[in-house]
């Protein structure tokens, strides 16, 4: 009868330590996603914002260009 409650015990241990690796696992793998997330989310703002300073270069060129016609 105790090598059967032995067991019982061990497997009670077992499973308690397996769900802990688990839950600790899942919980480092979720905010591992959400760093990768708010790092993605900046690099597609920054490309947003490169994509208006050269639309606004590629105007100011074309002004440019404008006014040395109107020079000459």
């Amino acid at each position: 009868m105790t090598d059967i409650i032995t067991a019982l015990i061990a497997l009670c241990g077992t499973m308690f330590g397996t769900f802990g690796g688990i839950l600790a696992a899942n919980k480092l793998t979720v905010y591992r996603i959400e760093q990768l997330e708010q790092k993605v989310s900046k690099h597609n703002n920054l490309v947003e914002r490169m994509f208006l300073v050269e639309s606004s270069a590629k105007s100011a060129h074309h002004r440019i260009d404008e006014l040395r016609e109107e020079i000459k």
